[in-house]
């Protein structure tokens, strides 16, 4: 079995990142291996499965903070028990695009679309409103 990746190093982040921060890069990252866009791609749906993992953890204040003090030997079994096994499931996963379940009648590769069209969007912003600096 591969050795697990700091979670932070997963999601690109450093460790004095902000919720917001690591809702950003999970998102990204969601969006990018996402196996609906990545049909039959193993190694991007382990980068999914790894990001998801790694912003269960990341998100939760309480698992966070177990994370930062004790890393993956943390209290109560420890972490990286496997995607799903943490306590986040597909419908936490959906209900961050904005459908009701993994079931429900919103169509996902729609919502990814849109959230894809939307980090774009920002993206773009933000490059176009940076201001030059001077030396």
């Amino acid at each position: 079995m591969a050795e697990k990746r700091d979670y932070y190093e997963v999601l690109g982040l450093d460790k004095n990142a902000s919720e917001d921060d690591i809702k950003k890069a999970y998102r990204k990252l969601a969006i990018k291996y996402h196996p609906d866009r990545n049909p039959g791609d193993k190694k991007a749906e382990e980068k999914f499965k790894e990001a998801a993992e790694a912003y269960d953890v990341l998100h939760d204040p309480q698992k966070r903070q177990q994370y930062d003090q004790f890393g993956f030997n943390g209290p109560q079994g420890g972490f990286g028990g496997g995607f799903g096994g943490g306590g986040m499931d597909m419908d936490d996963i959906f209900s961050m695009f904005g459908a009701t379940s993994s079931a429900g009648t919103a169509d996902l590769a729609d919502l990814v679309a849109s959230e894809a069209s939307e980090v774009e969007e920002a993206e773009a912003s933000s490059a176009c409103t940076a201001a030059p600096t001077s030396d």
